[in-house]
């Protein structure tokens, strides 16, 4: 008996609840900054300190300005919608140890300076979207990387010093957090997918057992 997996995907809101109250979270924090006229910077990363440890945690839901918000809050809605419509049964694992890993690196290598926003999970994300499709071998997925590299290709300029206001030490450590759990999670998620020459394989190889056992049989009663 052969099983040939589909991956089956139905759109619904549910793929854009999360990331729109995520991005909400974000603005109503960057809002209370505005309107308390407070800077939450110190919550941030502080790399190889034991006060920047929180930042691990609250880093990527603080940002310079509106500004900052911004360019973060629309990659950010496509890349977690995605997750959630293609990675479904795995999204919620992917995207907690993408916060994670891409902010215990950032304290690990970053500058000795306070580190803000969630650009590092950004990065996080489309690096797995990306690598996962090439990694598994699956057509539909490795649609989904080249879509990442459309979008966001540009991003890779990122992960180099060029300008100091900006973490690249962030995107350096959400990156490789992307590939690591593209990896780490081949093997879960959508099913692999069988293409028809491989089909055939296995319908023949059935063909070629019960034909065996049928003259085995057969000699058998002789």
């Amino acid at each position: 008996m052969i099983t040939i997996f589909k991956m089956k995907t139905k759109l619904n809101l549910q793929h854009f609840i999360f990331p729109a109250l995520f991005i909400l979270l974000l603005a109503l924090i960057e809002y209370l900054e505005f309107y308390w006229e407070v800077r939450f910077v110190k919550y941030g990363v502080l790399p190889r300190t034991f006060e920047g440890l929180k930042g691990i945690l609250l880093s990527p839901l603080i940002h310079g300005d509106w500004k900052h918000l911004t360019n973060n809050a629309v990659p950010l809605f496509v890349l977690i919608s995605t997750l959630a419509y293609f990675y479904r049964s795995i999204a919620n694992e992917v995207f907690l140890w993408s916060w994670l890993m891409s902010g215990i690196w950032l304290w690990a290598i970053g500058r000795p300076s306070f580190h803000i926003g969630a650009s590092g999970l950004v990065y996080a994300l489309a690096s797995f979207l990306f690598f996962s499709g090439f990694i598994r071998k699956h057509t539909r997925l490795m649609a989904i990387s080249m879509f990442v590299v459309f979008l966001y290709g540009g991003m890779i300029w990122g992960i180099f010093p060029m300008q100091d206001h900006i973490s690249w030490e962030g995107h350096l450590s959400g990156g490789f957090a992307g590939l690591i759990l593209a990896y780490w999670f081949k093997e879960n998620g959508p099913p692999k997918q069988i293409y028809q020459y491989e089909i055939d394989e296995l319908l023949e190889e059935d063909e070629e057992e019960q034909q065996y056992h049928y003259d085995y049989k057969e000699k058998e009663k002789d």
